[in-house]
């Protein structure tokens, strides 16, 4: 398998499956295997930048059921040559190496960068970013650390997978989304990264809140993803030269 060399560059993020109704989620998959489709055709790259799923946590020898599919898609995706990158969000409580090893993916935590056609990319899903949030991100600093992935990996997969989506709950619901201080806390942390160092985009998701702002100093953008939990199905991708926010 060869990855691609040229193409347009796709990102996605906080699709969130496994946390609606049957039909919700069939129509998720079909928008995911339509947006494959595009990107099987003019894509280089795809981001995923995390919360694809509502729960993940990887054990030694089983994964949580109700992902095949979607697990499927993104193989099909990898050998047809596509490079995909998922950062982990704050629903994808260990990543692991399942999703390198098995589907080919490279997995990431934290901000990233990458360059492309001339133009430098920050991309991140947006947890544990910037000032404030101080208690999630003692709640993330718990849930990844060595010991507790262990204590985690060592329950019965069916008891571990109860607490997974308990504290997948209690992430979501830890804090109103609409707020104003977190709606605008990853635009003044995109802000405060534009005054240190250069790059000409800041793409991530996690808050929901959609939307493409030019930064302050006129040279950077801020673009956050959205969601797929609302009725729409926003994607961005960067292509001739541009960056767009569209949705299927």
């Amino acid at each position: 398998m060869t990855e691609r060399q040229t193409g347009s560059i796709y990102f996605i993020s906080d699709i969130h499956f496994g946390l609606q109704g049957e039909a919700e989620e069939r129509l998720k998959l079909e928008k995911l295997e339509q947006l494959f489709g595009l990107i099987k055709r003019d894509g280089r790259s795809l981001y995923m930048l995390g919360d694809m799923l509502d729960y993940w946590m990887e054990f030694r020898h089983v994964i949580p059921k109700g992902f095949s599919r979607v697990l499927c898609l993104l193989h099909d995706l990898v050998h047809s040559g596509v490079e995909v990158v998922y950062v982990a969000g704050n629903h994808d409580f260990h990543l692991g190496t399942f999703f390198k090893h098995e589907l080919g993916l490279d997995a990431r935590y934290g901000l990233n960068s990458f360059e492309y056609a001339g133009r430098k990319f920050l991309y991140a899903h947006g947890d544990g970013l910037g000032r404030g949030d101080t208690g999630y991100k003692l709640f993330s600093r718990f849930v990844r650390n060595r010991f507790s992935l262990g204590l985690f990996t060592a329950f019965h997969s069916d008891l571990a997978v109860a607490l997974m989506k308990k504290l997948s709950y209690l992430s979501r619901h830890h804090k109103p989304v609409d707020i104003p201080r977190e709606s605008n806390r990853l635009l003044n942390f995109a802000e405060s990264i534009a005054a240190e160092r250069e790059f000409d985009y800041f793409v991530c998701g996690h808050n929901h809140v959609q939307g493409v702002y030019p930064l302050s100093n006129g040279l950077c953008r801020y673009i956050n993803l959205g969601t797929w939990i609302d009725g729409r199905y926003p994607y961005g991708v960067f292509v001739h030269d541009e960056f767009h926010l569209k949705e299927l």
